[in-house]
């Protein structure tokens, strides 16, 4: 568990994935959001697709920021196929994490085959060397359905279980405990993505409780945020060793 007591503000950043996924992004949407990642010093980068690859990774040239891709984004429903080329497409443009949104519908028919499928595939084209996170849309699922796709996750040795694409209703704390407690005792980490307002006391929240990212295109808020909340006692004060 991440220990913020431990951490000044510019660690802090290394907790975060910044995104720019808006459907009317342009470019310099995206350049833009790839100025704040560095500047805030978060951990990846993302955009809605590999079509902005080529100006991420511009604009990251130079820094530790991960170019990052997301996969069947934001409604999951394509087939393993269609899932299988997208990511080949991410890895090929230099993507260093990607993360595919869960098949939905597939899961709550609890038709594991396919859920099944498309993980294998992702994890075996993304190979070790690329982190994987997989993005559950929990505000559709009931807790045996989420906890049925962490087991999946876990089997697959997927890097990260995602609590939500951002796109629609954000998770509970309650989402992310299900979570949480399904992967205990497994390498799984947790992103939690979709924080709902007040972002900056939530996404410490979720951290607090056991997150070890926040996907977010608010992540300079969050992180500006900081100071205030150690100073009225809602994160622990930093406390260099």
């Amino acid at each position: 568990m991440v220990d913020l007591s431990k951490l000044d503000q510019h660690s802090v950043g290394k907790l975060f994935d910044l995104s720019v996924l808006p459907k009317n992004s342009n470019e310099e949407d995206i350049r833009s959001g790839c100025r704040v990642a560095v500047k805030y010093n978060c951990a990846a980068f993302y955009s809605s697709s590999t079509f902005w690859a080529p100006v991420i990774k511009e604009e990251l040239a130079g820094s530790d920021v991960l170019l990052a891709s997301a996969v069947n984004f934001p409604f999951g429903s394509g087939s393993p196929a269609v899932k299988a080329f997208e990511t080949e497409e991410a890895v090929k443009v230099g993507s260093r994490a990607v993360d595919m949104v869960i098949n939905v519908g597939a899961l709550r028919d609890k038709n594991y085959k396919v859920i099944k499928e498309e993980l294998h595939l992702f994890k075996e084209i993304c190979g070790d060397d690329i982190l994987t996170k997989v993005i559950l849309e929990t505000c559709f699922l009931n807790d045996d359905e989420i906890r049925a796709a962490c087991e999946m996750i876990a089997e697959e040795k997927i890097d990260y279980a995602k609590t939500a694409s951002g796109q629609f209703e954000g998770p509970s704390m309650e989402d992310f405990l299900v979570m949480k407690d399904t992967l205990k005792g497994t390498p799984v980490k947790l992103k939690v993505a979709g924080v709902k307002f007040p972002r900056p006391q939530n996404a410490f929240n979720f951290i607090m409780a056991g997150a070890d990212l926040i996907g977010t295109r608010a992540a300079d808020q969050i992180i500006d945020a900081l100071p205030k909340l150690r100073e009225i006692g809602l994160v622990p004060a930093y406390k260099p060793e």
